[in-house]
């Protein structure tokens, strides 16, 4: 279970991270809600969360991107659905619809695209999809927010009757207009309108000679404004229609609300799903504007985060152009507690404020700015003491505030705590105030708890030497510009650089000199080893990035040219498949053009199809030998009991064959004697032996006939020819 305090989200600032994700929202039930976002207390939940909002930020690099979730408030709506015998507007029931609509339009996205967004898939089946809500609205109410006249046909029939009582109050008015005006009693404008009514504009002096109602006169009282009194008969026709359309409007609306009624839980439901999807969606924008991803999260304690940016002061640098340099921090059991240390303004407390808000952005299901290969587990509580926190209210000071503050500490710290301490035993006596700030870092350690603290105190430099899963870590420094680098190193405590600072800001040498005589040597002695060593580290490190940029060179490189190399290789393959393919091709061609040749002189058809059937099946059999078809066991089975059948059937109809082989012997004898004995005629029809196209018989010279086939005519010997329909059959 998470137990987040308020106090740590108000020091790690996470309420300003919430107000910025809110605007990513376009809905206010989203801002209102994503303003609420606290850490979850579960961690399947937790991981359900980062999901669905890493799948929406996939959305924005595919091509299957998430419709729009565009939604109506209907809060109001469901109040009032709930309250018996009330009926909703128009209006009401079209946002409805548009609900309702986007739930479907996204349930269907969502169940064709589950393989590419799984988690928000079994998010959206959570919802009862109730299309009927839809249908009883659209069967009613029109796309511009009025009641169907198809709704009833009582209402059918008023508006009907309103359009006709309309017309004939135009057409009475335009006679009435024509008379009066023919009379000579209107004035030069002839008509206008009041309240929403056509009236006559009549010459004050003959108001007594036009019949009607008096409704107004021109401020000079010239005119006087008369609706005639034809037209005032309709007109309270037209009322008491309009009346009666308003009361079966009011019926038909309260029975399509009592219908609607029934899904008001559905309804409700819509509403809750849409909100979170903004919210989620909300998440995901601010995630891409920040280029942040989702870690692993582990089941084992530790926190590996690589490249990790203040989210904060990210988006403030770039609006400024200024770079923020990111952090590397690596918590686990043999690097349980790091004390950093070093110069003011060198970074100390952003780095502490980083790993805090990160932490707690990530148990609030967003996605945070770090390197994709960062890890980090679930902590049930997360405790801090940054800033201040004088309690002017309470009468206590800041050193009394921060004992109250330990005194939590010490209660709830367990071995599933992420502890942050900004400035670690400050605000009393310096060698007291240390020594009880060595007790409560004794007492953290031995509960097993993972924290973060900074400091300037030296005896917590040493102590951190001193226990076995303790690491001294500083921000760097550079000592010629004396500006701070704003890089976190662990593995040594830092200078303070107390006395370079104060030179750097303008205070005289000579005083800085008193001041250094009045420190204890030691003290002196062990600043500057640190201050020495901190010059050494920097200048290996130097060393270091420069042969690591080597290596990567020579790493790239050298992949560079085993991906050239790689990609010749595919082309030789390549070339030589299709050199062979060519080899193959000339082969078949030079072979069908050889058996061209020779029917072309032999004209011997039969010769033809043989050579070519031989060599099809020759290249058949090399072509199994090279890819043989390998049979399951079980369509070896079926093939043997299919061989076994057709053995039987063969022996069958072998028999069969037999009778109907010695029949057509007997008919081809009697069909040879025939042929043998008719004498060939001209305009017979017949055709080549083995040959399908039929042409008729021109003249015939001696043995040899010439057939005509249309287009083209051909000589023959008599002996080869076939008769397919005599003369006298045509005849």
């Amino acid at each position: 279970m998470s137990k987040i305090s308020e106090k740590t989200l108000n020091d790690l600032e996470f309420n300003t991270i919430l107000q910025t994700v809110s605007e990513f929202c376009i809905s206010e039930l989203g801002k209102n809600e994503t303003l609420t976002i606290k850490p979850f207390e579960n961690v399947k939940t937790l991981q359900q969360e980062l999901q669905q909002v890493n799948e929406y930020v996939s959305s924005f690099e595919n091509d299957n991107s998430i419709p729009n979730h565009y939604f109506d408030d209907i809060q109001k709506e469901i109040h009032l659905l709930g309250i018996e015998n009330s009926y909703l507007e128009p209006a009401s029931f079209l946002k409805i619809l548009n609900n309702s609509n986007t739930v479907v339009l996204l349930l269907k996205f969502f169940k064709k695209f589950k393989a590419i967004y799984p988690t928000l898939f079994l998010f959206s089946e959570e919802i009862t999809l109730q299309k009927e809500i839809g249908k009883h609205i659209s069967a009613i109410i029109t796309p511009f927010g009025e009641v169907d006249e198809k709704a009833s046909s009582l209402l059918k029939q008023i508006r009907n009757d309103i359009q006709n009582v309309r017309s004939k109050i135009g057409s009475s008015f335009t006679k009435a207009l024509t008379r009066y005006n023919t009379a000579g009693y209107l004035d030069e404008i002839k008509e206008s309108v009041i309240d929403n009514q056509r009236v006559l504009a009549v010459q004050s002096m003959y108001r007594r000679k036009v019949k009607g109602s008096l409704l107004g006169s021109s401020k000079t009282g010239s005119i006087v404004y008369i609706a005639p009194e034809a037209t005032l008969q309709f007109s309270r026709e037209l009322q008491n229609l309009l009346y009666d359309e308003h009361q079966e409007i009011i019926r038909i609306l309260k029975n399509l609300t009592a219908v609607i009624r029934a899904y008001i839980s559905e309804i409700s439901s819509y509403q809750k799903f849409l909100t979170k999807l903004d919210v989620i969606a909300a998440k995901a924008k601010y995630a891409n504007k920040i280029n942040a991803c989702l870690p692993k999260l582990t089941t084992t304690k530790k926190i590996f985060l690589r490249d990790a940016y203040h989210p904060i002061l990210l988006l403030k640098n770039n609006e400024q152009g200024i770079k923020t340099v990111p952090q590397t921090l690596e918590l686990n059991e043999t690097q349980q507690i790091i004390v950093i240390s070093g110069p003011n303004a060198g970074g100390k407390s952003i780095t502490l404020k980083t790993i805090g808000l990160l932490q707690t952005m990530l148990q609030s299901g967003l996605l945070i700015p770090v390197h994709e290969r960062s890890e980090t587990c679930f902590f049930e509580k997360i405790l801090t003491d940054i800033g201040d926190n004088q309690s002017i209210e309470n009468q206590l000071s800041t050193y009394s505030y921060r004992l109250k503050n330990m005194r939590n500490f010490l209660k709830k710290c367990n071995n599933n705590t992420l502890f942050l301490i900004d400035e670690f035993g400050t605000g009393s006596d310096p060698e007291l105030g240390g020594a009880l700030a060595e007790i409560f870092l004794e007492e953290f350690y031995y509960k097993k708890a993972f924290g973060v603290i900074t400091t300037h105190y030296a005896n917590l430099k040493v102590l951190a030497n001193e226990l076995p899963n303790v690491v001294n870590a500083n921000m760097q420094f550079n000592e010629r510009t004396l500006e701070p680098l704003f890089k976190l190193y662990i593995g040594q405590a830092g200078s303070s650089f107390t006395f370079e600072v104060a030179q750097k800001n303008g205070i005289p040498f000579s005083l800085i000199n008193k001041a250094k005589k009045r420190v204890e040597g030691e003290k002196i002695r062990l600043d500057k080893t640190i201050s020495k060593l901190q010059k050494e580290r920097n200048k290996l490190q130097k060393t270091s990035a420069h042969l690591e940029k080597e290596k990567t060179k020579a790493i790239l490189h050298t992949d560079s040219l085993s991906e050239k190399q790689q990609k010749v290789q595919e082309k030789l393959e390549q070339f030589q498949e299709l050199y062979d393919k060519n080899q193959k091709m000339l082969q078949y061609g030079r072979f069908v053009n050889d058996l061209l040749n020779k029917y072309f002189q032999t004209n011997n058809k039969k010769h033809l199809l043989s050579e070519l059937n031989k060599w099809i099946l020759s290249e058949k059999t090399k072509y199994l030998k090279k890819n043989p078809v390998k049979l399951k066991p079980k369509e070896k089975i079926q093939k043997k009991k299919v061989e076994e059948k057709l053995k039987v059937v063969e022996k069958e109809v072998l028999v069969e064959v037999k009778k109907v082989r010695e029949k057509k012997k007997i008919e081809a004898k009697k069909i040879a004697k025939q042929k043998a004995n008719y004498i060939f005629k001209v305009n017979d029809k017949v055709r080549i032996t083995d040959s399908n196209s039929c042409g008729v018989i021109e003249k015939i010279e001696k043995k040899h006939a010439f057939i005509n086939y249309g287009n083209f005519t051909t000589k023959t010997t008599l002996d080869k020819l076939e008769l397919v329909e005599s003369t006298k059959q045509k005849t």
